[in-house]
């Protein structure tokens, strides 16, 4: 048997091999690609011999995805993804001091196979599909978080020179009317000469309802009173106003993208239909789940084990009695 730490970085990877008695065999550093790969595969070859079983090659790594995590999987190695809080905590073991180096963490993942394979999730086993839809609803979620770190932005852009925008949307800043409006109107002074009959418009363009009660109550927010800045400073403002405004309409439409990709691939997956009949499971909630559960079949032993795996699994504290003696 052979274990393998692998500690990645974007342009080369360290790596211990060690043996059952956790002797450091190898310590290298091997760059990223096919040349990277075929070395290793090269250095585990020299020692387990050209006969041996890939599935005595046990590796720990800290991500499940990319190319060089997909070749070891398909030369039949026991991958092992490993939380990176885990490795933190692992290497206290061997620095009180808590003192990292890529090598370091290298020799606690070839460490952790070794001794914690069994606690540890295997990176093999997925469909591609499965795969194709983790990475899809990933990056639909990761969008929705840029969106709203970018509308946070504008809100406190806004609540600094034009609270009035702030009174007439208020909770529904990101909505399509109040982008097409502050598009058009990004400071006070535009927003004063915003007729009515293009807020209506903008209204209608979003599909809203009660669009004559709706306009007039975005006008007389629009319009209300406010405090100024000197012109220069208002139109700096209204720069970045228009240029945040843009980067979340081009987001929301990057965002509707992924999603009807990610339902396409989803209702493809013939475990889809299981998902979608939880309560309160649509195809975006099923994606993720399905997703970072994945479809393997033997990789849970039971409900329990999946409760484990997703943290929600009640968390109990035994502690001894203690007795005080008065």
């Amino acid at each position: 048997m052979l274990f393998v730490g692998d500690d990645w970085a974007e342009g080369h990877h360290d790596i211990e091999i060690m043996d059952a008695g956790g002797r450091a065999l190898v310590k290298v550093r091997l760059p990223e690609g096919v040349e990277g790969i075929g070395r290793l595969h090269g250095l585990i070859a020299e020692r387990v011999g050209p006969d041996a079983d890939p599935e005595q090659v046990l590796i720990g790594i800290e991500t499940d995805r990319g190319p060089w995590v997909a070749a070891l999987v398909a030369a039949g190695y026991r991958v092992f993804v490993v939380n990176p809080r885990q490795t933190y905590r692992f290497r206290e073991r061997f620095s009180p001091s808590g003192a990292k180096s890529d090598a370091a963490d290298a020799h606690v993942l070839a460490d952790m196979v070794r001794t914690d394979s069994h606690q540890l999730r295997p990176v093999a086993g997925d469909s591609e599909l499965a795969e194709v839809i983790k990475l899809l609803a990933r990056a639909h979620q990761s969008l929705i978080w840029d969106r709203q770190r970018l509308v946070a932005r504008l809100r406190a852009q806004l609540r600094d020179f034009y609270p009035a925008a702030l009174a007439a949307f208020g909770e529904e800043l990101a909505a399509t009317e109040a982008l097409d409006l502050l598009s058009q109107a990004p400071d006070p002074d535009k927003a004063v000469k915003l007729s009515l009959a293009k807020i209506t418009v903008a209204l209608r363009h979003a599909g809203r309802r009660k669009i004559d009660e709706r306009a007039r109550k975005i006008q007389d927010g629009l319009r209300s009173e406010q405090l100024r800045l000197p012109t220069a400073v208002q139109q700096a403002y209204a720069t970045t106003v228009r240029s945040l405004v843009a980067m979340i309409v081009t987001t929301v439409e990057q965002i509707d993208y992924l999603e009807r990709e990610l339902t396409e691939r989803f209702q493809e997956h013939p475990a889809s239909a299981i998902y979608l009949s939880q309560p309160g499971i649509g195809v975006v909630l099923g994606s993720r789940v399905l997703g970072e559960f994945g479809d393997a079949p033997d990789r849970y032993a039971g409900p329990k084990a999946r409760k484990n795996y997703a943290g929600t699994s009640p968390v109990t504290i035994a502690s001894e009695p203690v007795t005080i003696f008065v």
